[in-house]
């Protein structure tokens, strides 16, 4: 499996250079994210797979479209049941598209990714949101005002060359920056708008044979060549998992996607058996890279593109086999939703490891359902607290046509379900090597903290290993910073170029002027976590993360919380040998920063005052503060970061310092 999503290509490069440097640097990012299955013996547990040996999946899928409850266009009791407020959002925003001008996608949009590295995608998603925008318009008012307009939108689908995202060109043999005709790949983008155009195909296919048959036969023809076909025949995308390595988010993202359009699309039985039975196999591979704790190492917010999408995938295979295939009581299948609502520190801030976002609203639906699904009240809980704090259920809502579709008739059930917010006291996934702690259950007041081992070769990896985050009263103190906008040279070779993935802007060490190492290889070791009712511990030799030239034998890196009290760091640590160049710790706050007195700084967040104690005859503070003028940090850090180094005095070869973290009462 690929980690990387794209890589940068210089405008002026030959042809030939850019296609060796595109093998080279496919071969980089494959080797970046590889890591071994979750599983020590190596076997697969292949849990689908087996499920659907057991029901017999050719047999218990239903073979036509009853499976599917959702309401149709004609099912006008339903639509007009709505809340009068939501109709009139979705049909305002439908009218904003009525005389929309269908725009053509040309060479230099395409083209403008290896030029630029800008991932932005504007010139692709407008018409994406342009025809969910009508479908739904169309489906609340019924009166036929957006019909025409729809028919543009899948004319306009139908001439486009490629539907994915041209960051994305690389699955291709031919060179990056325009999309090649005779070799359709399945993105990300070709998943979204293939499901999102066979809803539109299942919905209007009776109003479009009305107007001309041409043009659900078009439709039809376009989702299948550019889409269906290519997923089904082939089994190289890296996403996949069929040729090796560690499937990420991608997995279930596209697989929910095309598990969708095939249910929808094929009317051949033993095809549909055949192509659901794929999506099977694949989403095993996703499964069987999953540690047994059911850690998410790419965070939260990508647990919405991960664990969620693979609920709704389950979810959907349930469905459509009457309930027969049914994995919710699997132990993994149940740790990877309540792997969610544990690292909420205060919704909605939750643990931010890797590339995930400081906050998220989550998905109440899914978050509600998986709840749910594997009889989980607390997650159950937190999805109709989530719902009530985002407003869900209150207007119209987001995301794919048949998800918008399935949400709207839930709004009931999850808006009057029993809501609390998810607090646990603390949590430990060994396998991933994450743990979190806070002074009591059921309050975010006080203390929280979260740490993490693992190693610096994770799914959307920063060089992390040891970090932590701290948090007072569910308000920000020591932060992780999250990433940048994602741009060209974030998925590339020159990733650790960017400041926000190296370990000096994390809360960790710099070791005779070394930062840590990216790779399998940079990892911690004796990591550890326990926790009883007055205080929670986290220790990790993290030595094994920085290059040799570090000079580093041990570094164990710990972190206590005395609940009720105070928050703790200390490290303890042996080189073999020393320069003047050795940071204690970096530490990264968005907090405003003052010295007060030699061995003491003032950290003033969100409505608390933190004081920082530290040994003077130790250590000295360095305290510089960082402008965020990225449009991605700026949404959580809009005024700026500061950075503590606390410099050794005098350093040695062993020792260890400690810095202690009490609120100013």
């Amino acid at each position: 499996m690929i980690l990387v999503h794209n890589f940068f290509i210089p405008a002026d490069m030959k042809i030939i250079n850019i296609i060796k440097v595109t093998v080279c640097l496919l071969l980089i990012c494959v080797t970046s994210e590889l890591k071994s299955a979750a599983l020590p013996d190596g076997k697969e547990r292949n849990i689908l797979a087996g499920e659907a040996r057991e029901i017999n999946l050719r047999e218990a899928l239903v073979k036509d479209l009853s499976w599917n409850r959702f309401p149709g266009y004609h099912d006008r009791q339903f639509w007009e049941a709505l809340p009068a407020n939501i109709k009139q959002e979705y049909i305002g925003t439908a009218e904003q598209y009525l005389d929309y001008n269908w725009p053509v996608v040309r060479a230099t949009d395409y083209l403008e990714f290896v030029r630029s590295g800008d991932r932005r995608q504007s010139a692709y998603s407008a018409c994406s949101n342009a025809l969910i925008s009508l479908v739904m318009g169309e489906m609340v008012e019924g009166k036929g005002r957006f019909t025409d307009q729809i028919i543009n939108a899948v004319w306009y689908f139908s001439e486009q060359t490629w539907w994915g995202w041209s960051a994305h060109l690389y699955f291709q043999k031919a060179p990056g920056g325009l999309p090649d005709i005779n070799e359709p790949t399945v993105d990300l983008g070709v998943g979204e708008i293939t499901s999102n155009l066979s809803w539109t195909y299942y919905l209007f296919r009776e109003e479009f044979d009305k107007v001309h048959p041409l043009i659900s036969t078009r439709l039809k023809q376009e989702i299948t060549n550019k889409a269906l076909k290519p997923y089904f025949e082939r089994d190289d995308f890296g996403y996949m998992g069929f040729r090796g390595g560690r499937p990420n988010n991608w997995n279930p993202w596209v697989n929910y996607n095309m598990l969708t359009s095939y249910l929808l699309m094929e009317d051949d039985p033993a095809k549909k058996a055949a192509q659901v039975e794929k999506i099977i196999n694949s989403l095993d591979k996703f499964l069987n890279g999953y540690s047994d704790d059911g850690g998410c190492d790419e965070g939260p917010s990508y647990w919405g593109a991960a664990g969620a999408l693979l609920y709704e995938s389950l979810e959907l295979l349930k469905t459509a086999t009457n309930g027969k295939f049914d994995v919710f009581d699997d132990p993994l299948v149940k740790n990877i939703g309540t792997y969610f609502h544990k690292v909420n520190i205060r919704a909605p801030y939750f643990i931010n490891f890797a590339d995930a976002d400081a906050r998220t609203g989550g998905n109440p639906s899914a978050v509600y359902r998986y709840g749910k699904a594997i009889g989980d009240e607390t997650m159950m809980k937190f999805g109709a607290y989530l719902a009530g704090i985002n407003n869900w259920g209150e207007k119209a809502m987001g995301g794919r046509i048949g998800d918008q579709i399935k949400n709207l008739g839930l709004i009931n059930e999850i808006r009057t379900a029993e809501a609390e917010e998810a607090l646990v006291a603390d949590f430990w996934f060994p396998d991933t090597e994450v743990a979190g702690a806070r002074d009591r259950e059921g309050s975010y007041t006080g203390f929280f903290f979260g740490a993490k081992g693992g190693f610096n070769n994770e799914s959307h990896n920063h060089n992390d290993v040891g970090s932590c985050l701290m948090y007072y009263d569910g308000k920000p103190c020591l932060i992780d910073l999250g990433r940048e906008e994602y741009v060209a040279k974030t998925f590339s070779s020159r990733r650790y170029e960017i400041w926000t993935m190296q370990s000096g802007y994390h809360n960790l060490p710099v070791i005779n002027g070394v930062d840590q190492m990216q790779g399998a290889g940079y990892r911690a070791k004796n990591v550890s976590f326990r926790a009883g009712s007055r205080s929670a511990v986290f220790s990790a030799d993290i030595a094994g993360a920085y290059p040799e030239n570090a000079k580093v034998k041990s570094w164990v890196r710990t972190y206590t919380l005395n609940r009720g009290k105070n928050f703790i760091i200390t490290d303890k640590y042996e080189l073999s040998e020393n320069t003047a160049d050795i940071t204690s710790s970096n530490l990264i706050t968005g907090c405003k920063v003052s010295e007060v007195s030699p061995g003491l700084l003032k950290l003033e967040g969100d409505d608390f005052v933190m004081n920082m104690s530290y040994n003077r005859k130790l250590v000295k503070p360095e305290i510089e503060f960082i402008e965020v003028t990225d449009r991605s940090l700026r949404r959580y850090w809009p005024d700026g970061v500061t950075k503590i180094r606390l410099i050794f005095i005098n350093p040695l070869t062993a020792g260890s310092n400690t810095v202690v973290f009490s609120p100013d009462k």
